[in-house]
C-alpha cells in the first residue's frame, strides 16, 4: 500500500461524530494503512452538530465556489478541511447551508428522516468527485462506508469514470447492518435521472429502502468490505450472487493484513 492514494469517504468519522461502527471502521481503517504508507485523505458531510471551533475546521476558499447542480437547482458547494489530531491525515466536509446547517444528521425533531436525505446525498456524492478534481489528486481506492455515501459508485462508473482522474481507480462499498428502517424520497429516481444517468442503472431505487441503497451501491462496486456482523437477511442473499471480490468480516483489531492484502489483490487485476 506504500504511496498508494486512498480515499475514504463515510457519512460519519470519529472524533467529529460519536463512536458508532461506521465512524469507527472509518477512522481506524485509514489510520492504519496510513501507518503502512498509503497517501490518505477523508471526506465526510459537515453536518450543523459538528463543532467546527473545538476541531478546528476551516474553509478552503480555492476549493469553494462552486455551484452543484440538483434537481435543477444551483446548490453552492462549501469545502472545510481539519486534520485528525496526531495522524496526519486531513478530513475534508462536504457543506451546503441548505442541506448541512441543521442541527443534526439524517433525523428531524420526530425522529424521521428528513425529506430531502436522497437530495443531501446526491449532492454529497457529486461534490466529493468536484473537489477531487479541484485537488487534482488522482486516487487508487475509493471506500465508502455508511448510506449517505451510497451515490458514489454509481456516479463514478456512469459519470465520472472517463474522466483522467479517475479512469483507474477502483471503488469498495463496506457494507453494514440496517441504518434506517424508513425509506427514502421516490423522487430519489427523478433526482438521479436529471444527470443523465440511465433508470435501468438503479432501478432497485424505486423502493429506497437503506438495502436498495446498498445493493446499487455493491452493483456499482469492483468490491465490497463486510463491517458489520449484523447484516440483514435480505442483504446477505444479495451477497450469495454477488460476482465481484467480499472480504469477509473481521473485527477491527485483526482487519489491518486481510484489508491490506485486499486492497493489493484489487490493484493487481
Amino acid at each position: 500500500m506504500k504511496n498508494k492514494k486512498i480515499l475514504y469517504v463515510s457519512s460519519e468519522v470519529v472524533p467529529y461524530l460519536p463512536e458508532s461502527e461506521i465512524s469507527t471502521s472509518s477512522f481506524e481503517i485509514p489510520k492504519f494503512v496510513n501507518k503502512h504508507g498509503g497517501q490518505i485523505r477523508i471526506f465526510m458531510p459537515r453536518y450543523g452538530n459538528i463543532n467546527e471551533r473545538r476541531h478546528q475546521l476551516h474553509e478552503v476558499i480555492r476549493l469553494s465556489g462552486l455551484n452543484l447542480v440538483i434537481n435543477d437547482l444551483d446548490m453552492p458547494l462549501i469545502i472545510k478541511v481539519a486534520s485528525i489530531p496526531k495522524e496526519r491525515i486531513q478530513v475534508y466536509f462536504i457543506d451546503n447551508e441548505e442541506y448541512f446547517k441543521r442541527k443534526s444528521t439524517f433525523l428531524d425533531s420526530n425522529g424521521k428522516l428528513f425529506e430531502d436525505n436522497d437530495e443531501r446525498a446526491i449532492f454529497f456524492a457529486k461534490g466529493v468527485f468536484e473537489t477531487i478534481k479541484r485537488l487534482n489528486w488522482s486516487p487508487d481506492i475509493i471506500h465508502v462506508h455508511g448510506w449517505m455515501t451510497c451515490l458514489l459508485p454509481l456516479y463514478l462508473k456512469k459519470i465520472y469514470a472517463k474522466d483522467p482522474i479517475f479512469e483507474k481507480t477502483k471503488i469498495i462499498t463496506s457494507i453494514y447492518g440496517n441504518e434506517f428502517e424508513e425509506i427514502l424520497n421516490k423522487k430519489i429516481v427523478s433526482k438521479i435521472e436529471f444527470d443523465e444517468i440511465e433508470k435501468s442503472n438503479y432501478s432497485e431505487l424505486k423502493s429506497p429502502t437503506y438495502e436498495n441503497l446498498l445493493k446499487v451501491s455493491a452493483n456499482h462496486s469492483d468490491a465490497l468490505v463486510i463491517g458489520s456482523n449484523n447484516i440483514s437477511k435480505k442483504l446477505k442473499k444479495f451477497l450469495e450472487t454477488y460476482k465481484n471480490p467480499i472480504l469477509d468480516f473481521n473485527e477491527l483489531d485483526s482487519l489491518d493484513e486481510p484489508y491490506l492484502e485486499f486492497c493489493e489483490n484489487l490493484f493487481s487485476k
